[in-house]
């Protein structure tokens, strides 16, 4: 099932795919018009003579002048998505351009405007006059009239939607809600259940016994996905132990160990490794269904480039570190996933997830190195701190949070030239300090 939601979300972050659709669906449309105009009484047209009473030769300027204008009207609109996505990738981070790959406006006015082309030149070929037998497909004519003015308030609302998309703010909210989605089903959380923790001791003594078969990657890339039904399934079926050496996001070479595999008894496993290296998804390209940790980095990267000296635009990290802060506090909320995985009371998958820690050195380890200098960034990290430290209890967490506070205080000592800005920050600092130990 997880290979499947990889292959579909696949297609569906092309700028192909629902083009293609809405070409296939007009020119069905036209075919089901002109079968439906051919059956249609002269007399019942002969009510509407301002609608259906045109003539073979006016359908088809008619038709005509829609096709070339709406083909040309797609041209500039490919163009103008070409124009918004360079310039994307070079304000914020090419790691988004994905994003714009899947806007769905996007997707759906190339589709429209290519799908009237379609619709136009299928009825187009059907009208005959002359000294032919005369043949207009009366509806099929006055939908197509009707569809490029349908056009037309597409590409009215495309421009709109371009010019909005390009905002910093768009941009920002598009990745938190990717991260939001992949943040509530965190991994490992998916892969059968947690085992119990005065088991885990035992446990772990005991696999340091095994012998331990790796099961190789058959291509470089990026682990994108990992089936956890299929892992477990493979896990029992075989009697074995599954490790994971290579978790979601991370990277693996050609030869390189996906996972490992022991028997649960010692004895040497069935080396034949393909039902599991199937449960792995790896691709050239990092994605953030099921990695949080990517969509925290995309934030992280559109924060540390407006704060590089090209862009300069400090709010725009403001506004990321705000919305890190209410990831990460998504991410306070969840209890931490154990990385062994059981089904039927029996162990069956280890494997490591993202932790809060992690997530919250990926979210502000760089926007504090390269920031240091702003006392706007270190006081907005303090700020999201202060929030995080609201959300969880959790002693091991709240130390990990205090230590940001100290690097924060270092940063600031460090780099900070003015007296009063780097007062202000220890004063914080030490509020927030106070309420972690």
């Amino acid at each position: 099932m997880t290979r499947l939601r990889i292959w579909w979300d696949s297609l569906l972050y092309t700028l192909w795919f629902v083009p293609a659709l809405m070409v296939v669906g007009a020119a069905a449309l036209a075919v089901v018009l002109i079968i439906a105009s051919g059956h249609v009484d002269d007399e019942v047209l002969a009510r509407w003579p301002r609608l259906f009473g045109a003539d073979a030769g006016s359908s088809r300027d008619m038709l005509a002048t829609i096709a070339g204008s709406i083909i040309t009207v797609a041209g500039v609109t490919f163009s103008i998505t070409m124009i918004t996505v360079t310039q994307a990738s070079a304000q914020y981070t090419p790691r988004i351009l994905r994003n714009f790959m899947r806007d769905r406006p996007s997707q759906v006015t190339l589709g429209g405007l290519a799908g009237v082309f379609t619709y136009c030149l299928v009825v187009l070929r059907t009208i005959r006059g002359g000294d032919e037998s005369l043949f207009v497909p009366a509806l099929a004519v006055l939908t197509g009239f009707i569809l490029a003015v349908v056009s037309v308030g597409l590409l009215i609302y495309f421009v709109h939607h371009t010019a909005s998309s390009l905002q910093a703010s768009s941009i920002i909210d598009r990745v938190v809600k990717d991260t939001y989605g992949a943040i509530d089903r965190l991994f490992p959380s998916e892969v059968g259940d947690a085992a119990a923790v005065d088991a885990v001791p035992a446990a772990a003594h005991l696999l340091d016994t095994y012998t331990w078969l790796p099961v190789t990657s058959s291509s470089s890339g990026y682990v994108q996905a990992i089936d956890p039904d299929a892992l477990l399934d493979a896990a029992s079926e075989r009697n074995i132990v599954i490790r994971v050496e290579r978790t979601i996001g991370q990277f693996v070479i050609e030869g390189g160990a996906l996972a490992s595999i022991a028997t649960r008894d010692g004895t040497p496993t069935d080396p034949r490794p393909a039902g599991i290296r199937s449960a792995f998804t790896v691709g050239n390209f990092r994605t953030v269904e099921q990695d949080p940790d990517y969509g925290i980095h995309q934030l992280s990267d559109i924060a540390v480039k407006a704060l590089s000296p090209s862009i300069n635009d400090p709010t725009t990290a403001l506004s990321c570190i705000d919305y890190l802060a209410a990831a990460l506090s998504r991410a306070a909320a969840l209890r931490s996933e154990s990385p062994w995985r059981v089904r039927d009371g029996e162990l069956r998958v280890i494997v490591h997830g993202p932790t809060f820690r992690s997530l919250l050195d990926r979210a502000f380890d760089e926007i504090r190195r390269y920031g240091e200098g702003n006392a706007a960034v270190l006081h907005r990290l303090l700020d999201a701190l202060e929030r995080l430290e609201r959300r969880t209890g959790d002693p091991g967490r709240r130390r990990h949070l205090l230590m940001h506070v100290e690097l924060v205080t270092e940063a600031a000592g460090r780099a900070l030239p003015a007296p009063g800005d780097r007062g202000g920050v220890s004063v914080r600092a030490a509020a927030l300090r106070s309420v972690l130990t």
